[in-house]
């Protein structure tokens, strides 16, 4: 009997050792959109990801992608969720750039595309569905360092929105992959022709599209079961790259949206415009990101800012008042949009390994700034997860810091890619999708 013990014993250690090992974390959490479940970079409490891997160490499993595409992966249950770009036929005469100084940045675009979304499967990175939403030529090309799939996806679980920009908006069913519904909006016209990336948001059935180019600008929102227009607002901006950020405060639902210029909370149920605050640059990339009714934003492409703005019965136009608690012109980040994490506010020098760790209800400088001297070109956004900072460069790189007064270094990583996705948290893994492979990075036990 004792014999029999010790075996029932040995194969329930041996069950519970294969479990940790093949099957998903019991921690597992959904990643809906480009910055997580908050739209702050951060990841919940119980995700416990690792901080040290390479191709040879924690690496759960790394898939070839197809095509090229910068927008992140998003996670529902054991689904990911990511789009690409692939080039196919022959080769044509490319749309010719405008002379407009920064247009020497630009990337011709000489071949067809097929904009797709593929469906894979979390635990072993095998594609369950791939779809392909258009097949076209783009009018522009894109900045020499962007992609044609640069907006990244949002998902409640049963839709997974896909936005091509100027390719269209698509509605498709998680399971099956059939596109349900799809949006033309038309043709971009982005500044220097230097491409697309904002990527939507959603909320309770309810899409966001911001469609800011060099023409006639617009806010959009859609039912994610139909693709039926709620609403449009009209707006006089140029280009953005900004993605809309959807927060509840005082009982009802905004949408904020950083541009050129100014930045406007709008009531998500009609579009109609709640307060506007100027301070943002002509060329606005970085993503707000808000917590205890408080929002963030930042630029610096001909201007740098960095503002803090409390939203308490903020009406109209609140610029120059005590809605703006604090403003920064140092250091602030232009590609990369800042990390609110436990109350801390994380940011990039332009694109820079420059990082600043700022009290975010204050502004006052808590520790740094740091030189990070290995990442030269961050494209990627910072995220937040079990007590840690994890921000990736287009080297292959990302290091690892401690969420603490005095942040420490823990890790410097290096995998064969180039990163410009933001990193995408489920459970106790990361996945980090790169120019040629999606990485599912986890601790073998």
């Amino acid at each position: 009997m004792r014999s029999l013990w010790r075996l029932l014993f040995a194969l329930w250690i041996f069950g519970h050792w294969y479990s940790a090992l093949c099957l998903p974390s019991l921690s597992q959490t959904n990643w809906p959109s480009w910055r997580g479940p908050t739209g702050n970079g951060t990841a919940p409490e119980k995700c416990k990801p690792p901080t040290e891997w390479s191709e040879e160490k924690n690496i759960i499993w790394k898939k070839k992608l197809p095509g090229l595409g910068h927008s992140t992966p998003v996670i529902w249950g054991n689904k990911i969720f990511i789009t690409s770009a692939i080039p196919f036929g022959e080769r044509k005469d490319p749309p010719v750039p405008d002379n407009a100084p920064g247009s020497h940045d630009n990337d011709p675009v000489s071949q067809m595309h097929r904009f797709i979304v593929l469906c894979m499967d979390r635990i072993s990175g095998k594609v369950l569905w791939q779809t392909t939403c258009k097949e076209s030529f783009p009018h522009e090309g894109g900045h020499v360092s962007g992609s044609l799939a640069s907006a990244s996806p949002v998902t409640d679980g049963k839709h997974i929105i896909a936005y091509f920009g100027s390719h269209g908006l698509y509605g498709i069913d998680c399971e099956t992959g059939k596109v349900v519904w799809k949006k033309d909006l038309g043709k971009m016209a982005t500044k220097h022709g230097h491409g697309e990336g904002s990527s939507p948001a959603l909320h309770n059935g309810t899409v966001i599209v911001n469609w800011d180019h060099q023409k006639r600008s617009a806010l959009y929102a859609f039912d994610i079961s139909t693709g039926k227009e709620k609403w449009k607002v009209q707006r006089e901006e140029v280009t953005s790259w900004s993605s809309p950020l959807i927060i509840e405060h005082e009982g009802k639902n905004q949408v904020i949206v950083s541009a050129s210029e100014r930045v406007r909370g709008y009531d998500l149920m009609n579009g109609k415009v709640i307060w506007e605050c100027a301070g943002m640059s002509q060329n606005v990339v970085a993503s707000p990101v808000s917590q205890n009714g408080m929002v963030y934003l930042g630029c610096s492409y001909d201007k740098r800012a960095m503002i803090a703005l409390n939203l308490k019965g903020a009406k109209g136009d609140i610029t120059g008042s005590d809605h703006v608690v604090w403003s920064t012109n140092k250091r602030t980040p232009y590609v990369p949009s800042p990390l609110l994490y436990k109350g801390t506010l994380y940011y990039l020098s332009h694109y820079q390994g420059i990082l600043s760790v700022t009290h975010a209800e204050s502004g006052k400088l808590k520790a740094g700034p740091y030189r990070i001297d290995a990442l030269r070109e961050i494209y990627s956004s910072p995220i937040g997860a079990g007590g840690h900072i994890y921000v990736s460069s287009r080297e292959g790189l990302t290091i690892v810091i401690t969420h603490t007064d005095e942040p420490e270094p823990v890790a410097l990583n290096k995998l064969d890619d180039s990163f410009s996705a933001s990193i995408a948290v489920s459970g106790d893994q990361l996945f980090l999708r790169g120019e040629n492979n999606l990485y599912c990075v986890g601790s073998k036990k």
